[in-house]
């Protein structure tokens, strides 16, 4: 089988599992942050923020371009986007580049740049600072390295096309145990063929009937072939390994229970999308903020969404901390993306009473007085 980024499109597990990535990092919000004291505010008056959380340019969403760039990263390796820029260097829009028409170099200091072949036009070398770059693991599209895995998928998809059209296997075997010289000629097979046909459209339930000792036998499927589906199941498993995506998300649902679904959506989180959502805050700070700003800006994924479904046991661990006195509820209001509150860089556990110790208490009622 010849497996390319199109073709292994129509494997159903390699199209969902491209889908469930790029539209995951595509629908996840994206802002640009700014460091204030121990709390965090939204930098909203930066260039950056817009084209990451708002509009990439006028007619593409920051997340419809995060999404079709982390695409073209999985089909083809890397994706791409040309920065824009206007007045004193100031980032304005963002325009995807084609993958096949963008070739990464390096000088000899290691700087890389990038050659851009449009459409017409002459070859245009692009600064790293003008080309937002997004990699696959390696540089090299899942695709590329799974491509054996997928070819077998392609084969047994294609197999169980045939089989079940019956061309694969078929449905059953006519014969005939009289002796050479019977009546076995075309005209005899015609028939046969003309009464097989005839009953098969026949929605009566009438039996069919071959007279001249012609038999048939229905063909039954052996243990060898009971095994394709254990097969298929198992390729769907290796096309999960492929992308780091768990199977049940790819709904192969054999090992999944409501206890470790919800572990395995974690694992997805922390094993897949972590990476991806790292590339992508290391490519826009790159090409969106000057040397200077990444001292004191920087962009973050809110991944709040994702673990709601984990939210008590959240709540239960910050709880925790800031009763140990670990954390403060400052630093838990920034890890949930929530501003500071007056008073809540203290660390005090919240569960205990200020006042005298238990020991100094006389446990008197408010205005009586002591004899």
């Amino acid at each position: 089988m010849t497996v390319t980024a199109s073709t292994a499109l129509h494997v159903p597990a390699v199209l969902h599992a491209l889908r469930l990535i790029s539209e995951t990092i595509g629908s996840l919000p994206c802002k640009l942050y700014r460091e204030e004291g121990d709390s965090k505010e939204a930098a909203k008056d930066h260039a950056g923020n817009r084209l990451v959380h708002s509009r990439a340019n006028p007619w593409t969403s920051a997340g419809h371009l995060r999404s079709v760039l982390t695409m073209d990263a999985l089909m083809h390796g890397a994706g791409y986007a040309q920065v824009v820029r206007v007045g004193s260097d100031r980032p304005a829009e963002l325009h995807r580049l084609t993958p096949g028409t963008v070739q990464q170099h390096f000088a000899d200091d290691g700087e890389p740049y990038y050659l851009v072949q449009p459409t017409k036009g002459r070859q245009v070398r692009l600064s790293y600072r003008d080309v937002l770059y997004v990699p696959a693991f390696g540089g090299v599209s899942p695709i590329t390295l799974g491509k054996d895995a997928i070819g077998v998928a392609m084969v047994l998809e294609r197999h169980a096309s045939k089989f079940f059209a019956g061309g694969a296997r078929p449905s059953g075997v006519v014969s005939n145990e009289k002796p050479a010289g019977g009546e076995s000629g075309a005209k005899t097979i015609s028939n046969i063929l003309k009464s097989w046909r005839t009953w098969q459209s026949n929605s009566s339930g009438d039996p069919l009937i071959l007279d001249a000792g012609w038999t048939y036998a229905a063909q039954t499927m052996p243990s060898t072939d009971a095994q394709f589906i254990e097969n298929r199941l198992e390729q769907i498993n290796e096309i999960a390994r492929i992308f780091g995506v768990p199977p049940h998300m790819l709904y192969q649902l054999e090992r999944a229970t409501w206890s470790n679904a919800e572990q395995m959506a974690a694992s997805f989180l922390q094993l897949c999308l972590r990476p991806w959502l790292d590339r992508w805050q290391d490519a826009y700070a790159t090409v969106l903020l000057t040397e200077d700003e990444q001292d004191d800006l920087y962009f973050e994924f809110v991944i709040d969404d994702l673990q709601r479904a984990d939210a008590a046991g959240r709540a239960e661990i910050f709880g925790k901390l800031v009763a140990m006195r670990a954390m403060t509820p400052n630093e838990v209001r920034a890890a949930m993306n929530l501003p500071a509150i007056k008073g809540g860089d203290e660390l005090a556990n919240p569960y205990t009473t200020s006042g005298k110790p238990a020991a100094q208490n006389d446990n008197r009622p408010a205005g009586q007085v002591a004899a």
